[in-house]
């Protein structure tokens, strides 16, 4: 099915999703990596607050490339999910609804997906020219000491990703897994 989705996603919006829906996303998402995810845990243990909203927050796992020929960005593929998954609970558990990336989780972030009503959307890997056509604006807003790995806030329009894992448990991957093997 497909679907159009304003951001920010809100538990509700999450509920109506299932794996395999393809979406279209609209909207502002903060682009983070793993640098950026680590200082965000240490500002957390220090009792400190996260640089970002992250209530209802869309993080897309992404290091992109030089903006070039007056665009916003470069190329803005999306990295590989797993290296965020020490750190995704712990935001998932303080109100973020979406990830977007690539690849496969553990299964502490699935469960926090499901706890939390959240969603993980997998983008296209490879793609990054194509995906970077979709972002209208882009803005680092902390980290820049990190450069590409920079917290930056994106404006997105029609930005293609497919729901890999849903607040109801459903695990595309796995799904996609037992059907090739029947």
């Amino acid at each position: 099915m497909d679907r159009n989705i304003t951001l920010p996603i809100t538990s509700e919006i999450s509920e109506e999703l299932h794996i395999g829906d393809y979406c279209y996303l609209n909207g502002v998402m903060y682009v983070a990596r793993d640098a950026a995810h680590k200082r965000m845990d240490e500002a957390l243990n220090q009792g400190k607050e996260l640089p970002i909203p992250i209530d209802n927050a869309a993080i897309y796992y992404m290091g992109p490339s030089p903006a070039r020929d007056n665009r916003p960005i470069g190329s803005a593929g999306p990295t590989t999910a797993s290296r965020m998954d020490k750190y995704a609970p712990r935001l998932l558990d303080l109100g973020q609804k979406a990830m977007i990336g690539k690849g496969k989780r553990t299964k502490e972030v699935l469960d926090a997906v499901v706890r939390n009503k959240a969603t993980y959307f997998a983008a296209v890997g490879g793609a990054g020219a194509l995906l970077s056509k979709c972002i209208v604006s882009s803005e680092v807003v902390c980290y820049d000491d990190l450069g590409a790995e920079a917290i930056r806030k994106i404006n997105v329009k029609d930005f293609p990703c497919i729901v890999v894992a849903d607040c109801h448990g459903g695990n595309l991957y796995e799904e996609a897994i037992k059907e090739f093997q029947k």
